[in-house]
């Protein structure tokens, strides 16, 4: 990328670390950190600037084609991330049956910012991996030559990225929380941790899937495990961008309390996750937890 192109994309970064006051937690010996991730950039927020930073950069004016669903954050960023590079990006939406109706707000900010969206049907979208698959869809868009980003911008390059968000967190926490979707930031954060520090996933996805694709990425990225992590996959309310009318409460009460916009598709089941946990008892007495805030509500 090209120094302007690097501007662009400037992050605030190490982000801020901020104790919130939580009578909940500290009654049970707790004490409660959020790590602002969401303020990093006001466009690529949290952990999507982390990953895509890394994945753009050798992009070298070629398209961009990714993947997502019809509320996906890694679409919106990386829609954001294009429009501020001048590089060209294709979305490649689940759902054929969303093609002809009106656009979300989602995808419809994703339009606004230059992106072109392909919606293809559940079956292909499974397969998008497949190399046939892949080649076929990128004739379909035009964009053979493209550079492909993966659905969540999880590979690699990104776990490598998230790595710095466990570095920057460092000793500051007992145990390092962050909502999990396709897993990367996790694996990152994980390897970032200096030793006798955890990390904890949060899937906001039912299906169980995540821990053996956490494996595959901090293999492909570090050559094997690193660092310390487990998953409760008990809080997904439903499944993506679900929500339940308890997590609604809990995550207006959180935001009365704490004065913090409160993003329902991942960090409203973060925090209702841990204070569950903390209430209990899953944390000694003493327990530092970090929550790592990885966006704001939309739009």
């Amino acid at each position: 990328m090209t120094g302007t192109d690097t501007d662009a994309l400037r992050p605030r970064l190490p982000s801020p670390v901020q104790e919130v006051a939580d009578g909940r937690f500290e009654r049970r010996g707790v004490r409660l950190l959020l790590k602002r991730d969401d303020l990093i950039h006001p466009e690529l927020i949290g952990n999507k600037w982390r990953k895509l930073a890394p994945n753009l950069a050798p992009a070298a004016g070629r398209a961009v084609v990714t993947f997502g669903g019809a509320y996906s954050n890694h679409l919106r960023a990386t829609a954001a991330a294009g429009r501020l590079l001048g590089l060209p990006t294709v979305g490649v939406v689940r759902g054929q049956e969303l093609a002809g109706r009106p656009l979300n707000p989602s995808l419809a900010r994703c339009a606004a910012d230059g992106m072109r969206l392909h919606f293809v049907d559940r079956a292909t979208y499974r397969r998008k991996t497949e190399p046939e698959t892949l080649a076929a869809l990128l004739r379909a868009v035009e964009a053979e030559d493209a550079l492909v980003v993966p659905e969540g911008g999880s590979n690699a390059r990104a776990v490598r990225g998230c790595r710095a968000l466990g570095e920057e967190l460092g000793e500051h926490a007992d145990v390092a929380a962050v909502a999990c979707g396709t897993g990367g930031t996790l694996a990152g954060l994980a390897a970032g941790l200096p030793p006798g520090r955890r990390a904890l996933g949060i899937p906001v996805l039912k299906g169980g899937f995540l821990e053996g694709d956490i494996r595959r990425l901090q293999e492909g990225a570090f050559g094997g495990p690193c660092g310390t992590w487990s998953l409760e996959d008990r809080f997904h309310h439903g499944g993506y961008a679900r929500t339940t009318p308890a997590l609604d409460a809990f995550a207006e009460d959180f935001e009365h309390r704490h004065g913090l916009p409160v993003e329902r598709v991942y960090v409203a089941k973060l925090l209702f996750a841990l204070l569950a946990l903390t209430e209990e008892g899953a944390f000694p007495r003493g327990t530092t937890l970090a929550a790592v805030v990885t966006g704001r509500p939309f739009p």
